[in-house]
């Protein structure tokens, strides 16, 4: 069985984003294209120039995780995109990982964790599965970024909502780093789980209505959510400038945590209470 297709592309672009500045290497002549030919990534990585040919054209049975460990420094990847490049090559193997990847079942929050969500009063706070399927919510987070229980539950997703629903597209400072950050946070899950359908209607869908998204799928560029800061613009708080942090769910497969806090002191943590305030707090979040 011949690895698929999406190792090489993958392989392709982080060859193309290193270049041999970067990589210690001498710059001679004319080069026809950007980051590191394919004899300059052999070399680094300890490997035969036809090795690397191969795996790029998906012509290899397998791919051991010493080599794909040695590429990885070779392209100088992040811990996130050296374990995309490892699950790339692994989910070629298994036949029966890509069978169980191909059918998803529902997911849903416990009722533990929705009572967590909806005691955290001062931070908005929402879980997210596959796909970053948007489950549940606390009244803060629909307050902040839109009433997800308006929004029919096939279409609840952060990143769709993030490029196609007018109002949350529009309450970001920076739009295009938030959006490159969601095509990143994508690009990961696809790589666990390549042969998911609902997966793969989604970035079709983004892909036909958003240009943007369609050429920065293209770049093949992978992150982990974490953590960091966004800006927003909000109607009725105004402008805040909050930190995120990312935290798995523990006993959940695949559903993470992702919550808002604003320094204390700050003009955003005075906007963020006051929004508190504002929210119907009373009425109780719901889910999927």
């Amino acid at each position: 069985m011949a690895l698929p297709s999406e190792l090489g592309e993958y392989l392709r672009a982080c060859r193309a984003r290193v270049t041999a500045e970067q990589a210690g290497l001498p710059v001679t002549g004319h080069r026809r294209v950007p980051g590191l030919r394919r004899e300059e990534l052999a070399m680094l990585a300890g490997v035969s120039v036809d090795y690397v040919i191969r795996l790029e054209q998906g012509r290899l049975r397998s791919a051991s995780p010493a080599v794909l460990g040695a590429l990885a420094r070779a392209l100088r990847l992040r811990p996130d995109e050296e374990e995309y490049l490892m699950r790339c090559a692994a989910d070629a193997g298994s036949a029966a990982a890509r069978a169980r990847s191909a059918a998803p079942r529902r997911q849903r929050v416990s009722a533990a964790t929705q009572l967590l969500l909806d005691s955290m009063t001062g931070v908005p706070a929402l879980v997210m599965g596959r796909r970053m399927d948007v489950l549940a919510w606390n009244a803060l987070a629909a307050a902040l970024i839109t009433d997800f229980g308006a929004v029919p539950a096939e279409r609840r997703n952060h990143i769709r909502l993030t490029f196609l629903d007018p109002g949350v597209r529009g309450m970001y400072t920076d739009w295009e780093r938030v959006a490159r950050e969601c095509v990143a946070y994508l690009r990961m899950d696809a790589g666990r789980y390549p042969d998911d359908p609902e997966l793969a209607r989604l970035i079709g869908e983004l892909s036909m209505k958003d240009a943007d998204f369609g050429r920065w799928w293209s770049d093949h560029r992978v992150r982990a959510p974490r953590s960091g800061r966004k800006g927003f613009v909000h109607a009725v708080a105004g402008e805040l400038s909050l930190d995120f942090q990312v935290l798995d769910v523990r006993g959940a497969a695949d559903q993470m945590m992702l919550v808002y806090t604003a320094e204390p002191g700050s003009r955003s943590a005075e906007a963020l209470a006051f929004l508190a305030g504002w929210a119907d707090t009373p009425r109780p979040a719901r889910q999927r």
